[in-house]
């Protein structure tokens, strides 16, 4: 591989796990100087490798010279507090005293885990979790986070540094999920928060607007391996944990068959079968069984089960009345317009279209471009007039340009 391709490969696989481990050994408060030896070390690698040549183990390079430049930064440390501190009768932390650059692979584990419960703190927003996951986690530059949240590096940095700021307030700590010492009752509502984090990480890149499909996929693969560090540690690996992997691969193998060449979304009918990835589904279908060991009952629970069901291709009762019937269950543990939406969607294809539309005006969500687009999929078959009404309604609220573009074809084959 050229060095123009290697470093950005390794700053996206090796910057989250070094960043993870010094923000580990440093704690919160110096996450920002854990990421700054991190990001010193791919400059410096850039810069030697140019002149010097890829060295024969590259990996092992970058963890060489971060340990060194973590080293070098604690040793200023101690000459500050050794020295001029004294001088100035100043009182400074000697928390660095007995840190340990632990690059082995179990530790960059372990601390990726114990940042994921510290950044997943309900002080701060879910998009500012989201954010720190990406940055700290994930290995993503301050651009791809703000392509993926559609804003500018700007207002990326202020959020993340606001959040930054209130995990040291809060005086979050990185430390690990242990049954013998914590409650399960805080583990579980610890967990719940993560889980939360990385089912709205996932639908960043599933639903994402954005036009760059290697992001997008890349989102969804990172949350993905974050929730298999969850079932991978026996202090973590719960049902729920189980059950979202497992909604996750469900909606991944269907990831290609989802969009066109040009963007536009294909909507589940139209979908070819073939690009579905059926390993992904297999493995779906194992962490499904997986979640079913024990008595919780999650959301991720009836979501895998209405993703495993579209899996198979083929209509039938059977199909259409078990996804109407867990959508019905997943609006009692937890509405949203959404999912009342596609429960119609699920209502039409075992009652017809007619009944369907009284279902659907029930919602009344009219300021909601989903609602009219569906109408409009109703009508069509029933009045056109109707159809295209509620299609230009939809086309009024629709707020990108791939929706706008996806209702506008929809009235132009009317």
């Amino acid at each position: 591989m050229e060095k123009q391709e290697l470093i950005p490969h390794l700053f996206r696989t090796e910057f989250r796990k070094i960043a993870s481990v010094l923000c580990r050994a440093f704690g919160i408060d110096h996450v920002e100087t854990a990421e700054d030896i991190t990001s010193e070390t791919f400059l410096t690698a850039l810069e030697t490798w140019t002149y010097k040549g890829i060295p024969d183990n590259p990996t092992a390079w970058l963890y060489a010279v971060a340990k060194n430049k973590a080293k070098n930064y604690i040793n200023r440390n101690h000459l500050f507090n050794d020295k001029i501190a004294k001088e100035l009768n100043y009182e400074a932390s000697r928390e660095n005293d007995d840190i340990e650059i632990d690059l082995s692979e179990k530790n960059i584990t372990d601390s990726q885990l114990q940042m994921l419960f510290a950044i997943c703190h309900p002080s701060i927003s879910a998009e500012a979790q989201i954010g720190l996951a990406l940055r700290i986690l994930c290995g993503f530059g301050i651009e791809e986070i703000a392509d993926a949240f559609l804003t500018n590096k700007e207002t990326i940095n202020k959020r993340l540094f606001r959040a930054k700021e209130k995990l040291r307030v809060e005086k979050i700590k990185i430390e690990p999920i242990d049954i013998a010492f914590t409650p399960e009752v805080e583990i579980a509502k610890k967990l719940e928060t993560v889980l939360a984090t990385l089912y709205l990480l996932f639908s960043e890149g599933y639903y994402s607007e954005s036009a760059d499909t290697v992001l997008r996929e890349d989102l969804c693969l990172e949350a993905m391996r974050l929730t298999y560090l969850l079932i991978e540690n026996e202090q973590t690996k719960r049902p729920q944990a189980n059950a979202l992997l497992a909604l996750m691969c469900f909606h991944a193998s269907r990831f290609e068959a989802r969009k066109n060449d040009i963007g536009e979304i294909i909507f589940y009918s139209d979908q070819d079968e073939k690009l579905w990835k059926q390993e992904l589904i297999a493995k779906g279908i194992y962490f499904f069984k997986e979640a079913s060991k024990g008595t919780v009952v999650s959301k991720y629970h009836v979501e895998a089960g209405i993703a495993y069901w579209h899996t198979i291709k083929a209509d039938s009762d059977e199909k259409w009345k078990s996804i109407l019937t867990l959508y019905d269950q997943l609006l009692k543990i937890e509405y949203s317009p959404v999912a009342a939406l596609n429960r119609v969607v699920a209502f039409s294809k075992l009652y017809g279209n007619e009944k369907a539309i009284v279902e659907a005006k029930e919602l009344n969500l009219a300021n909601n471009h989903y609602y009219f687009t569906l109408l409009g999929e109703l009508y069509k078959k029933i009045d056109i007039n109707k159809a295209k009404m509620n299609f230009e309604k939809a086309f009024l609220l629709a707020k990108s340009r791939a929706d706008k573009d996806m209702i506008q074809n929809k009235i132009s084959r009317l």
